[in-house]
């Protein structure tokens, strides 16, 4: 290549879960040992087959191949918004949502209409390396919040409003999170919503995991409220939720002004999210509720199991913090970073997980693992895996 490239990009590290793969190359297979996967948050069972019977009855459907408008079907935003008013006990309205590539176009809709070059977005660490990594490529400051361990890493709204400068536009918060599992209380994002509302500014939650909290308490009550979208902007994905991660389903939801603007965007990025994703969500929304209740429990199961075998004495690796979906571990090896410590996982032990420096600055004693992809009877085997791991 013999042309420059954007400084921003250059200095942004490459995509942590290929990187990890890339380890593998130098793995010889062992088919006593097969590897274990603790790296992508992928549910590792199939979308239910009514939906995928139904997907497959719409592909004669010649529409099916056009374009829809930019924010998507209006049949399938309505069917989202009855969603809403099942879980969050309200909803918003169809004017209010954008359908997207994924969470993570979601994200850069939502920041390209907030902020400008040299603006400020407040993020708690660990952070969801996706976020700060199109934050970099966007010229938008990430300021740092701490990992709060007397918290159990909820995050602090007093900690967070003495980060808040004249350049800060939001407030992003990951709940449950990614990497750690922890799910923020309703009354805190209510906190951080009143103070994002005090201080003129917004607050942006990513529930991309929100199906997966324990019980059946709504994740937070904003929507409640008749001016929510005056300071709340929301990133939501039902690829996890319907098990469609590679049908790239996602969703913005913000104020119908907000997304008047935010379509601009949309428009030249992707246009619409393709109609056989929405078709797919719409179906789910109308008649999977039972179904993903179901998928809940089992991943609660998994992570039950695997944090009872993995905090039980003799264990050099320590459990931070952990949710349905995700543990977050400190290991055992100072002076070694987590990219060190989880390639040996994967070419000595054969399980492969993500560093924890990939999730922000100073986090090099941590792992990320992921509980998509494991199956209940593969626990014991993981875990034994990790307390092999003791030079």
């Amino acid at each position: 290549m013999k042309f420059a490239i954007s400084d921003q990009i250059r200095s942004v590290h490459f995509p942590p879960i290929t990187e990890v793969r890339g380890w593998l190359a130098s793995r010889q297979p062992d088919p006593t040992r097969p590897l274990i996967d603790l790296c992508q948050a992928v549910p590792d069972y199939a979308p239910a087959r009514q939906l995928t019977d139904y997907l497959a009855a719409c592909l004669d459907d010649p529409a099916m191949a056009k374009y829809s408008p930019d924010e998507g079907l209006l049949e399938v935003r309505e069917a989202v918004c009855g969603r809403y008013g099942r879980v969050y006990g309200a909803a918003p309205t169809p004017e209010g949502l954008c359908l997207t590539i994924g969470a993570s176009q979601a994200f850069w809709l939502a920041m390209v209409t907030l902020c400008r070059a040299g603006d400020e977005v407040i993020v708690p660490l660990p952070a969801y390396f996706d976020h700060p990594m199109a934050l970099e490529m966007l010229g938008i400051r990430p300021v740092w919040l701490p990992f709060d361990t007397e918290r159990g890493g909820v995050v602090d709204p007093a900690a967070v409003e003495r980060l808040i400068t004249p350049r800060t536009r939001a407030i992003l918060l990951v709940t449950p999170s990614n990497p750690t599992g922890v799910v923020t209380p309703p009354d805190v994002i209510h906190e951080l919503y009143s103070l994002a509302r005090r201080r003129g500014i917004a607050l942006v939650l990513d529930e991309t995991y929100a199906d997966f909290i324990p019980g059946d308490t709504p994740p937070h009550d904003l929507f409640a409220d008749p001016h929510w979208g005056d300071h709340f902007v929301q990133i939501m994905s039902f690829g996890k939720t319907y098990a469609l991660t590679g049908y790239r389903a996602g969703c913005l939801v913000a104020s119908d002004a907000f997304i008047h603007h935010a379509l601009k965007a949309q428009d030249t990025m992707a246009v619409c999210q393709p109609r056989i994703t929405q078709h797919a969500v719409m179906y789910g929304a109308r008649h999977l509720d039972d179904w993903v209740a179901e998928n809940r429990l089992m991943m609660e199961r998994r992570h039950d199991l695997f944090r009872s075998a993995f905090t039980r004495p003799g264990n050099p690796f320590s459990l931070a913090a952990s949710g349905t979906f995700f543990a977050w571990v400190r290991h055992p090896f100072p002076g070694r970073t987590g990219r060190e410590v989880a390639r040996r996982l994967a070419v000595e032990a054969g399980v492969i997980c993500l560093p924890g420096e990939v999730f922000g600055p100073g986090l090099e004693p941590y792992l990320r693992i992921a509980f998509g992809n494991i199956r209940e009877e593969v626990i014991p085997e993981a875990v034994a895996r990790f307390r092999s791991l003791t030079r």
